[in-house]
């Protein structure tokens, strides 16, 4: 309940619209009970011309009016309901619809509101939450959490009010006509209650579930989407199917235990509320045989009977969806919850434009236990290149991706011009760095909205420039559509060259006066590469430089390279010193000479 509680903030932007819908639904209701009402004239007064006898002494005004229906003649008392039945169900017609459409309305913008809220949230967390979770299971919060969500507020909300206003309109009425046999209802309810509730209770697990078995399938499918290139490669659709077929029949599974579940309480409803009618029919039917109660009342009693369990049958489909919901918003908030590792300081100040040195104090790192960088210490002089190698796995990632905060220390400083990096507004900091990765992610869009992604409003000609300097303008005025071209998911229509050439020419749009290269050229042929290091090389000129290469002869110019090896810093010099220690970096070297 208290997960439900937490969805329900969700309508508190609506609450005006949410009470408009109750009062329609208010409305509805009791139009529902007047149209049931409205046998006791047509059977009692319009069909036998009888009059309308009830078993429980009426308030005078009401008693007046019952005496009232009882004065007119069948055909005049029919003429009348006629009239009343058309604008009865014009009525209740319109507050029907109105009250449909507002929750519909609400539903739609909670899941809308959810929607923006989860997607703004994942831009807010930091880099390791990314690391740590699936792309298939976020996807699935934003989807498939959200759509549950929108049936539990559409629907099951709708329900919960309607319905249990109809509970009551009902109930109120076999109250009024016959106290005394209401205690025969009263025990089938309880029971009803009661395997609504323990179903209920056992749907919660059973919906986690099912929604953790979706995500495993959204993962599944995201993870084959993004690497088809190597299932095919290595001809493993076959295992890929088999492997989505079982997390697919697992889902299959868990969805029919909670369809049986909430499909049982259905014929357990009608069970119980058929032995409580039949009891009250053979007690009120020895009641209209006597002359006690009219035959037209004692119809409306048992419609009433039967549409209190009615609205039951609905309430006990509610709580099924309200046990989604509940599970759907556990695992919504736990992403609202969610605390990113990286914050910003709420005195934060702006990076003014970098002049001095970027340095390393005793940088601790790492992840959970696994400590990746032991005490760095490193000066970086405004306008040097410096390169950090050594084997792989050894932190040689990690330590430039605390420049632009994606991870924060464990322990230590990163200084800009003297100024902790910790001290400053995140995006002043950033504006700062640049980088080109080996993975170069772009987006399913245009070639001019990539490359000026990290500056909006570009003019082309800047864009132009840029994707010159790059080494990229030649190709892209090839394609048919030139700059305007769409290049597919992650630029997978491109080529591995061209795509690094528009991350090269984004990170020189931008403009940054620090600039991370991270493996840049490792996974490119010899031509490409030769294109490529064309367009670095123009890159790095008047830049703060920090290169990560595993290829040692694309780094002997860097005015200073670091080794690291298990997180620690074993060697550093210019590429002639580090090759006179005859270290690490030697050894290095002299493997991809013979290679």
């Amino acid at each position: 309940m208290k997960d439900y509680l937490k969805l329900l903030k969700f309508i508190k932007p609506y609450l005006g619209r949410f009470s408009l819908a109750t009062v329609c639904m208010a409305f509805s209701a009791v139009f529902d009970g007047v149209t049931l009402a409205m046998m006791v004239p047509l059977a009692d007064k319009v069909l036998t011309n009888r009059k309308i006898i009830l078993p429980v002494k009426l308030p005078a005004s009401l008693a007046a009016f019952v005496d009232k229906i009882n004065s007119f003649t069948p055909e005049a008392l029919l003429n009348y309901m006629a009239i009343g039945i058309i604008l009865l169900f014009i009525l209740k017609g319109f507050f029907g619809f109105m009250q449909s459409y507002l929750m519909s309305d609400i539903g739609q913008c909670i899941v809308r509101d959810i929607k923006a809220k989860l997607y703004a949230k994942f831009q807010m967390l930091s880099l390791d939450y990314f690391t740590q979770k699936r792309g298939g299971e976020m996807i699935s919060r934003i989807t498939n959490d959200a759509r549950i969500v929108e049936n539990a507020v559409s629907y099951g909300s709708t329900d919960l009010v309607y319905q249990g206003l109809q509970v009551v309109v009902f109930f109120t009425l076999t109250l009024c006509i016959y106290a005394k046999f209401v205690i025969f209802i009263v025990p089938p309810l309880a029971i009803l209650g009661y395997l609504i509730s323990s179903v209920g209770k056992k749907m919660r697990k059973l919906s986690r579930s099912s929604q953790e078995k979706m995500a495993d399938a959204n993962s599944v499918l995201y993870e084959n989407i993004i690497g088809a290139r190597i299932v095919k490669a290595f001809s493993m659709e076959e295992y890929e199917i088999n492997k989505f077929n079982k997390i697919n029949n697992d889902y299959y599974r868990v969805s029919m235990k909670s369809i049986k579940r909430m499909l049982l309480l259905s014929p357990a409803t009608e069970i119980l509320g058929c032995i409580a009618g039949v009891v009250v029919f053979v007690l009120g039917g020895k009641e209209v045989i006597a002359g006690k109660i009219s035959f037209g009342v004692f119809g409306l009693f048992i419609g009433s009977l039967l549409s209190t369990i009615r609205p039951f049958k609905k309430l006990s489909q509610v709580t099924a969806l309200n046990q989604q919901a509940a599970a759907a918003s556990q695992r919504i908030y736990e992403v609202l919850d969610a605390n990113p590792t990286v914050v910003e300081f709420p005195n934060a100040g702006e990076l003014t434009a970098f002049k001095k040195n970027v340095e390393f104090q005793d940088v601790w790192f790492s992840y959970a236990d696994n400590h990746v960088l032991k005490g760095v210490n490193l000066d970086v002089p405004r306008g040097s290149v410096l390169a950090v190698v050594g084997p792989s796995g050894n932190g040689k990632t990690t330590l430039l991706d605390l420049i632009p905060r994606f991870y924060d220390p464990k322990k230590g400083k990163i200084m800009i011009d003297g100024v902790d990096i910790k001290g400053v507004k995140l995006k002043s900091l950033r504006l700062q760095v640049g980088i080109v990765t080996q993975e170069t992610i772009l987006f399913n869009d245009t070639i001019r909205a990539n490359i000026s992604y990290g500056k909006p409003g570009a003019s082309d000609a800047e864009i132009k420039q840029a994707a010159s300097q790059a080494n990229a303008h030649d190709f892209i005025t090839r394609m048919l559509a030139g700059y305007d071209t769409i290049i597919g998911d992650r630029g997978m229509r491109i080529s591995g060259g061209e795509r690094q050439r528009i991350a090269i020419a984004r990170a020189l749009l931008k403009n940054p006066p620090i600039l991370i290269l991270d493996e840049a050229t490792s996974q490119l042929d010899s031509e490409s590469e030769r294109i490529v290091q064309e367009a670095l090389d123009r890159l790095i000129q008047g830049r703060t430089v920090f290169v990560i290469a595993h290829r040692l002869s694309t780094v002997r110019n860097a005015d200073k390279i670091v080794v690291l090896d298990k997180g620690v810093i074993v060697e550093q010099g210019t590429h002639s010193q580090l090759l006179e220690k005859a270290g690490l970096y030697k050894r290095l070297y002299d493997i991809q000479e013979i290679q």
